[in-house]
């Protein structure tokens, strides 16, 4: 099963049928919404969506409940992720209305639990390559085939914590340090899918130039205005990408647990191992 998480206006367009809602509680709280699970066209495979807002926006980038979200998604079955994301450019040549699939993120996040195993066990995750580089590479095979906009492959995710959007002298720092968008929601959310052994990648569209380019104040009028524009491009993308995945693509994020887990089993809670039964069962 393929997992899918972004805004509500892209599930509506997807071609799914007979859909059901999945209403999963988790040790981590309920999901954004009741996770929406269908058949894809007619090709047989199913798609889970996850509203990553909520279906009214309701949840903020920092309130959202992104370990409910994954975790309820490892417990439907899914073994991949496409996720999407609204960004903001940090570079001329990305202007708005570009699709760009990254492989780099830095975390400038300060309020969100960034992972699953906070309590009565310890996981040193390695995060070197924080998106799935199969499955975006695929991504952006997909997105140059079928969106009919440009494309960019590669480029660095900065997060911010937001709700606000950056200062001019943060926006200026972002762009010294070579970063390409900037963004509020690829984590904790990348970090958790590879805990949770979770092929992942998104495909984020530019909506506004952040605050750096003269003359540039971004505002939420623009950011939903171009956004609006970038979602039949992501759509078609995603689509594109759902047909296009073979049936039987497995990579390292599937087997990402093994040799992290770094205390011995005897002393894990019988509660914690039942909590994260899911994750790490096959582990102990």
């Amino acid at each position: 099963m393929l997992g899918f998480i972004g805004g509500s206006g892209i599930y509506e367009a997807l071609p799914l049928d007979d859909t059901r809602e999945e209403t999963v509680t988790t040790p981590f709280g309920d999901p954004s919404a009741p996770i929406v699970v269908g058949e894809f066209a007619d090709t047989g495979r199913e798609v889970a969506f996850v509203p990553r807002h909520g279906r009214d926006h309701q949840y903020s980038p920092t309130t959202l409940p992104y370990r409910a979200n994954i975790y309820a998604l490892k417990e439907l079955g899914v073994t991949h992720v496409i996720a999407s994301n609204a960004v903001g450019s940090l570079r001329e040549e990305l202007p708005p209305q570009t699709l760009v699939v990254p492989d780099q993120t830095y975390d400038r996040t300060k309020r969100r639990p960034l992972t699953f195993f906070d309590e009565g066990i310890v996981v040193h995750q390695p995060f070197a390559e924080p998106y799935c580089r199969e499955l975006s590479a695929h991504l952006a095979e997909a997105a140059r085939e079928a969106a009919g906009t440009d494309v960019v492959e590669g480029g660095t995710y900065v997060c911010i914590e937001g709700p606000q959007f950056s200062t001019v002298a943060e926006s200026e720092f972002y762009r010294a340090q070579g970063w390409d968008v900037v963004g509020m929601t690829t984590i904790p959310e990348a970090k958790l899918a590879r805990e949770a052994e979770i092929a992942y990648a998104t495909v984020t569209g530019v909506t506004d130039y952040d605050v750096w380019k003269e003359g540039s104040q971004v505002t939420l009028e623009e950011v939903l205005e171009n956004a609006q524009a970038n979602e039949d491009a992501i759509k078609r993308t995603v689509e594109r990408a759902i047909e296009t995945l073979p049936d039987d693509h497995a990579c390292s994020c599937h087997t990402a647990l093994e040799g992290t887990i770094n205390t011995p089993s005897h002393a894990i809670p019988e509660s914690t191992k039942d909590r994260l039964a899911p994750l790490v069962g096959d582990y102990l």
